[in-house]
């Protein structure tokens, strides 16, 4: 099941090297909603430079995998970004002004 997270691009990180040769890079997308939630997510080895093409405040829709784990009995979640994809669908919160024609009444009363 492929699981998806839109949302406005807030930060990026700088990838980040381990000793073992694992890199790293996390970026943070700010969802619009009711309580809007910041998602910190995370590319992996050969995914690290998908985010450069994008700009804070651009309107990301990211592809994500859910990984957890166990450490020393602490259990943690990330999200593993696959694809980010420019989000291209219409704001559906946008409010148009209506438009009158000048010298029309067009009221029943």
């Amino acid at each position: 099941m492929e699981n998806k997270v839109k949302g406005k691009l807030i930060k990026v990180m700088d990838a980040v090297t381990f000793d073992s040769g694992f890199v790293k890079r996390e970026f943070v997308v700010e969802t619009d909603e009711q309580y809007p939630q910041k998602l910190k997510c995370e590319l992996i080895k050969d995914k690290c430079d998908l985010i450069d093409s994008f700009s804070l405040g651009d309107i990301l829709e990211v592809s994500v995998n859910y990984r957890g784990s166990e450490y020393k009995e602490k259990y943690y979640v990330s999200f593993n970004a696959w694809r980010i994809e420019k989000d291209s669908s219409p704001n559906d919160k946008k409010e148009t002004a209506p438009v009158e024609a000048e010298g029309v009444d067009d009221l029943p009363f």
